[in-house]
């Protein structure tokens, strides 16, 4: 694991935490407990929002699923796919945006290159699958060692990476699935564009006023940008994975956890 010491939820500042205006989040494994949402989760995230924060998701789940978590979630946008584009509901003209990173073509050039790629990887990792979220995809290929599958040791975890890496790729491991594109983006890129150009934010100049919640290898790049990036306990499950640990975790697990940090921070604007 990265060097740096986790620091308990507990001892998160309250002028810092009052300070807070928004909060950006993982879904699966952060939000959600064992693949499902809880009621106690989404009941958080609806507080947060009535509470006037701003919340965006961050995942990598798929674009069929963003659509619908931009439309009926109580959340301002949606980072999917690992930063491939972010999508909001308009209440004025009263329809779903899109903002795509890359144009049709590219991503179409991409997405050929991912189906070559995917009967290689299965071939050459034997118990990997193609997620089954995998159809509702844009701009990626997801690849299951876990979610329903029998899960994978770490040298096949590892090895699915360096797949993608080999040719030309970016490969990201979430809790579930390891996510390949092609495309210089993640998380982090296209949360600093959502941000600025929906919600006039300068994360660079607002990083202390934005929680970031995750529990993965893909979210170290938002533990490391947000200085008050708060990790579920789960993160501690990847070990040496993750590259960047956030300063503070919860005692809880995924979900339980989001539901702890969101009640702190609605205690500190109380």
């Amino acid at each position: 694991m990265a060097v740096q010491t986790l620091r308990p939820l507990a001892e998160f500042p309250l002028v810092e935490r009052a300070a807070v205006k928004a909060v950006l989040l993982d879904i699966d494994d952060t939000l959600s407990s064992e693949g499902q949402l809880t009621a106690a989760a989404y009941d958080a995230l609806e507080r947060l929002r009535k509470a006037g924060f701003l919340v965006v998701p961050i995942t990598g789940r798929p674009a069929g699923w963003c659509d619908m978590i931009a439309r009926f979630w109580p959340v301002d946008a949606v980072v999917g796919e690992n930063g491939a584009f972010y999508f909001w509901h308009d209440a004025k003209a009263g329809k779903l945006r899109q903002r795509f990173l890359q144009g049709e073509a590219e991503r179409e050039v991409g997405r050929r290159k991912l189906e070559a790629l995917k009967v290689e990887i299965l071939r050459k990792v034997p118990g990997a699958g193609i997620a089954s979220d995998q159809p509702y995809r844009l701009a990626d290929l997801a690849i299951d060692f876990c979610e329903d599958v029998k899960p994978l040791p770490r040298a096949a975890v590892d090895r699915i990476v360096a797949l993608f890496q080999a040719a030309g790729a970016m490969a990201k491991i979430s809790s579930i699935h390891v996510n390949g594109w092609f495309g210089s983006y993640d998380k982090l890129s296209m949360t600093r564009l959502a941000l600025k150009e929906l919600f006039a934010i300068d994360i660079d100049a607002e990083r202390d006023r934005i929680v970031f919640a995750g529990d993965s290898p893909n979210d170290a790049p938002m533990f490391g940008f947000f200085p008050n990036a708060v990790g579920v306990a789960n993160v501690r499950d990847f070990g040496d994975l993750v590259t960047s640990l956030p300063r503070w975790i919860t005692q809880g697990r995924a979900g339980a956890g989001f539901v702890e940090l969101a009640e702190a921070l609605l205690a500190a604007r109380a």
